[in-house]
C-alpha cells in the first residue's frame, strides 16, 4: 500500500487527512526505519508494508468506534512497542489523550522522541510492566479506552488491560485469525475481572494482507483488588475456569 493509496483508503471510510497529517506519517516511517537500524523495533520496514501492516491495521479501531473521532476521550495502549495503535490514532484523532506503557525503556525513549517530532500533545508515556502499573492508583481504572495489538493471548491480555479500564469504559483487544477460539477461553477471566463482551468484528486486510479481528469490550464493574497479579504471572498462569 502507497502513501497514497493509504490516504485514498483512508478517505473511503471517511477520514480525510490534511498536509500536516500526512506529514507526520511520512516521517513516522522515516524514524521508524532508521531507528531500527539500530534497535528492534519491527521486523516490517518496506515502506508500502509499514504503511499497511502497521499505520493501515492500527487505524482499523476507527472504521468500528466513531467515538475516537468525534470525542475526546483518554486511551491506554498497553505493551505498545512502537506506537501502534496508538499514534496512527493520535495523528488521526488529535482530541485524543494517549497514555502508552511499555515494558522496555529504550522503546519509551524511541517514542518520546517521535511524539516531539511529531509534534503531538497529550501523550504520556509510561515505562513500567502492566501487571504493576494495573495497581498504581494513577492509572487504574482511569482509562475510557484501553487497548493492546497483538502482545498476547486474549486471555492474558485481559487481565493486563481491564485493571485499567475505567467502569463504563472499553477494552478493544486487535486480534488476528485465531481471535474467536482465543475469546471462547478468556471468558471466564472476562467475566471475573469485571467486563462483558459486546461483540467481535472482523476486517480483512487489503491486498490479501490477512484478517484483523476486534474484540470489544465494556467494563461493566471494577476489577477486584487482587488483580492484575505479579508481573509474569498471567502468562505463566492464566485465569482459565478448571
Amino acid at each position: 500500500m502507497k502513501p497514497e493509496e493509504f490516504f485514498a483508503a483512508l478517505s473511503e471510510k471517511g477520514i480525510v487527512l490534511n498536509d500536516t497529517q500526512k506529514e507526520q506519517f511520512e516521517t513516522y516511517f522515516h524514524e521508524l526505519v532508521e531507528t531500527n537500524k539500530v534497535m528492534n523495533l519491527t521486523t516490517i520496514t518496506e515502506k508500502e508494508q509499514v504503511y499497511l501492516k502497521h499505520f493501515y491495521d492500527s487505524l482499523i479501531l476507527d472504521f468500528f468506534d466513531s467515538a475516537l473521532i468525534t470525542d475526546t476521550i483518554s486511551i491506554c495502549d498497553v505493551g505498545s512497542g512502537a506506537g501502534f495503535p496508538s499514534i496512527p490514532l493520535k495523528i488521526v484523532n488529535p482530541n485524543l489523550k494517549v497514555t502508552i506503557i511499555d515494558s522496555l525503556n529504550k522503546r519509551i525513549n524511541f517514542l518520546s522522541g517521535l511524539v516531539k517530532k511529531l509534534g503531538l500533545d497529550d501523550v504520556n508515556l509510561v515505562h513500567g510492566r502492566a501487571e504493576e502499573l494495573g495497581q498504581n492508583k494513577q492509572y487504574r481504572e482511569q482509562f475510557d479506552l484501553v487497548t493492546a495489538r497483538a502482545v498476547a493471548s486474549m486471555t492474558v491480555l485481559t487481565e493486563l488491560c481491564l485493571p485499567f479500564t475505567k467502569k463504563g469504559g472499553q477494552f478493544i483487544a486487535m486480534k488476528a485469525d485465531k481471535a474467536t477460539e482465543e475469546l471462547d477461553s478468556a471468558t471466564y477471566a472476562i467475566t471475573l475481572l469485571g467486563g462483558k463482551v459486546e461483540k467481535q468484528e472482523s476486517f480483512e486486510l487489503p491486498n490479501e494482507a490477512g484478517l484483523r479481528n476486534l474484540i470489544f469490550v465494556s467494563k461493566t464493574k471494577e476489577t477486584p483488588n487482587k488483580y492484575p497479579r505479579k508481573p509474569g504471572t498471567p502468562a505463566r498462569k492464566p485465569l482459565i475456569k478448571k
